[in-house]
């Protein structure tokens, strides 16, 4: 008997191979470079998911093809030396669907890899995924140009841009919002991978270049795991890396970035619509990356108007992006970003700041304090080393919305100029070095409940104090060594100064330790 059911198991097995895994060449598909094989991959996924799901499996060469969507339970999976490189002919990307572009939820082209409201899916492999983007970005620079030119005033829209209205009837932004702008000089590329309200998602080991807009974009999803990437969009606009958005549980790791925007961003929805949704990004794990050129390594914002929180960065080197560490929003976004905690980063060749947190980014004025009012607060960096970095940083809230709880420590850097605080309360900066080309080593403005600890440079400022301070209050500074020959230990101005109290700080060795301005109060230091 044992042996007539172990028979039955050899004589199906051919079934299950066949089931659970498919070779795309004998499924009808070309590795030539040359033929569109978009519906030999639709109809391999369709048998596979009505068999409940398997693998496509692409062995080496080229496979051309459109638009992939894919269902639950499906598994591409690229041998080295596989290219799935993707058409740039915009029609294949028609008709619209349902996605999301720039945290607005619209109907657009379709992404280039696709799934909605799927599960247990997987991309991996260690091939290559090729997105052909110049015609799309070269289209962008055209109407970008012409936009500008104002050339576009009296145009009649293109037909993708007629079908993107027909797509989208009605569709509104609220008044402030620069979406008026971008509608009249935008056609919305798709995202390279795009994964729509999906489930249970693995990316890992390939190769992706050349997107057309943002890389690996998942919305909408939860328990996703993105490992083993290689990332290159190079002279690109706005393809970032990998920008999980309104997401839940992901885990990203072991990446090499390399890309015209941003590195890794953290998204939740922009403005009105973005509220409306109310779905945050959270539990989000950042860990052992590499990140080359782009706008920023790893970015919370702007489109955060669903809340961000639960979020670690560690063990990652950015070495030439513009900036490191950025966490961008600007009144009318609302939404809270807190709960971030980032560690053990080293930074080199930073053409602006190392760290950023900026909650006046696009410059919109001030308003009375509603749900169109960001929030940063409860933020934590510590370990953290740079060098040829323009900025050592900048806290910037606005007045109505001070950035607060914030902790800064363990940083040693050397940057043309150090850190700049304004519009925050709540801050903690604790052993911090910073050899700086010019200015103080920090500077706080409008500031208050703030606690300074050995706070130093490796070498005297001849030209600034220590510490540069106006308009602050509550203020804790303790255990710092200004060096011979430094001009002063702490600057302090502005008539709201008070409370500013110094305790264990050695000064004996400057000269001029405080340079206190005429319209502080008198009572205004304790030492």
């Amino acid at each position: 008997m044992k042996n007539l059911i172990s028979l039955a198991w050899l004589l199906l097995l051919p079934f299950y191979a066949e089931a659970t895994t498919v070779n795309a060449l004998k499924a009808g598909a070309k590795n030539d470079g040359k033929t569109l094989n978009t519906n030999a991959i639709s109809k391999a996924i369709d048998k596979l998911s009505s068999q409940g799901g398997g693998t496509l499996y692409f062995p080496s060469g080229t496979y051309l093809t459109g638009p992939i969507r894919l269902q639950s339970n499906i598994t591409l999976d690229l041998d080295a030396g596989a290219v799935l490189s993707f058409s740039d002919r915009f029609d294949l990307y028609m008709p619209y669907v349902e996605m999301r572009y720039e945290g607005v939820v619209m109907k657009s082209f379709h992404p280039l890899i696709y799934a909605y409201e799927a599960e247990n899916i997987t991309i991996k492999g260690r091939g290559r995924l090729e997105g052909n983007g110049r015609a799309w970005w070269e289209e962008t620079w055209r109407l970008e140009t012409a936009f500008y030119k104002g050339e576009l005033q009296d145009a009649e829209p293109t037909k993708y841009q007629q079908a993107w209205l027909d797509a989208n009837p009605g569709f509104s932004v609220e008044p402030q919002s620069d979406w008026k702008n971008t509608l009249a000089r935008h056609w919305f590329r798709p995202p390279f991978i795009q994964l729509y309200k999906c489930k249970n998602i693995l990316i890992e080991g390939l190769h992706i270049a050349n997107s057309p807009f943002w890389t690996v974009n998942p919305e909408f999803c939860d328990n996703l795991t993105i490992q083993g990437l290689t990332i290159v969009n190079p002279n690109s606009p706005n393809t970032d890396g990998i920008n999980p958005e309104s997401c839940t549980n992901v885990h990203i790791s072991n990446c090499h970035i390399s890309v015209g925007d941003d590195c890794i961003t953290i998204k939740s929805g922009r403005d009105l619509q973005g509220r409306q949704y109310a779905a945050p990004c959270e539990n989000i794990t950042i860990t052992n990356c590499t990140m080359l050129s782009g706008h920023g390594g790893v970015v919370i914002g702007s489109e955060m108007s669903g809340d961000v929180r639960k979020i670690t960065i560690s063990n990652c080197v950015f070495d030439g992006t513009d900036r490191g560490i950025r966490l961008k929003s600007t009144r009318g976004r609302g939404g809270i970003v807190e709960e971030i905690r980032v560690s053990n980063i080293v930074m080199k060749n930073i053409q602006k700041e190392a760290i950023i947190l900026n909650l006046f980014y696009s410059r919109v004025p001030q308003e009375p304090v509603t749900e169109r009012t960001p929030i940063f607060r409860n933020i934590h960096i510590s370990g953290m080393t740079g060098s040829e970095v323009k900025s050592a940083g900048s806290i910037l809230g606005i007045p109505e919305m001070p950035i607060s709880n914030i902790s800064i420590e363990d940083v040693n850097i050397q940057a043309e100029s150090g850190f700049s605080v304004q519009d925050a309360r709540d801050i903690q900066l604790r052993n911090i070095c910073i050899d700086t080309q010019k200015g103080p080593i920090v500077q706080c403005k409008d500031a208050a409940e703030l606690y300074l600890s050995n706070i130093r440079s490796s070498k005297p400022l001849a030209e600034a104090a220590l510490l540069r301070m106006e308009n602050v209050s509550d203020v804790f500074i303790e255990g710092c060594f200004p060096l011979p020959g430094s001009k002063a230990f702490l600057e302090l101005s502005g008539a709201e100064s008070g409370r500013v109290i110094l305790k264990n700080n050695f000064v004996e060795r400057i000269e001029q330790p405080y340079l206190i301005h005429e319209m502080v109060d008198s009572a205004a230091l304790v030492y």
